[in-house]
């Protein structure tokens, strides 16, 4: 009985042991897919601020980067509250973007925050160039349609748009700078009974995903 009675205390002690080896390893495990993960985002994130630089190089407008803080609480509007404002010298108007193109313009500016509009927001225009032909427009945005994206209003039928048609500012307007990127075609409808033409546009910039942008001066 009595060794019987050690054996039995050793097993547990054993079983005991095991089992805080097992959470030990599983709690190191934890921490180390943790770390990985921050790591893995902290590549993304240097990845796209790389490119929101060269983007900004690349057209020598004057600019300040600035953080996407939340999103406006406004569910019918599609506007996100960025962390700089009339203290650091952002102005009403202001083209923002981020590494992949026009991400939207400053509509209200606090002290301290700034309002910018995204271009799928419904009372967005822009004025854009069909790179490939030269054709210049107006994009508006249109929350609905597939989650978000922009739409070429009042385009005859007949116009010379096809799917894969890169759309930059224009320049005309006097507030972007020519030549930043705003959206790609992705279809074009044209019915019999209509004389105008029906285009959808995907924005380029990543409006419901981008955390580091520009914020440029309008010209």
């Amino acid at each position: 009985p009595v060794r019987a009675g050690q054996s039995a205390a050793e097993y547990f002690e054993s079983l005991n042991s095991a089992q805080t080896i097992e959470e030990e390893a599983r709690r190191k495990l934890a921490l180390q897919s943790q770390r990985a993960n921050q790591v893995e985002q902290l590549q993304q994130e240097n990845t796209r601020l790389r490119e929101l630089l060269g983007l900004h190089e690349r057209f020598k407008s004057e600019a300040q980067a600035a953080e996407v803080l939340y999103d406006a609480p406004d569910p019918y509007t599609r506007r996100v509250i960025i962390d700089r404002g009339q203290v650091k010298g952002v102005a009403l108007g202001s083209p923002v973007i981020d590494e992949a193109g026009v991400l939207g313009q400053v509509t209200r500016v606090d002290p301290l925050l700034a309002e910018v509009t995204l271009v799928i927001d419904r009372d967005f225009a822009i004025p854009v160039l069909n790179t490939r032909t030269g054709a210049r427009s107006v994009a508006y945005g249109d929350p609905i349609a597939n989650g978000g994206g922009l739409e070429l209003r009042y385009m005859p039928a007949n116009a010379d748009v096809q799917a894969g048609d890169l759309l930059s500012t224009s320049g005309v307007d006097g507030v972007y700078p020519p030549g930043l990127p705003v959206a790609r075609v992705d279809k074009v409808e044209r019915r019999a009974d209509s004389a105008f033409a029906r285009i959808h546009c995907v924005p380029l910039g990543l409006v419901m995903a981008s955390r580091h942008v520009m914020v440029l001066s309008p010209l």
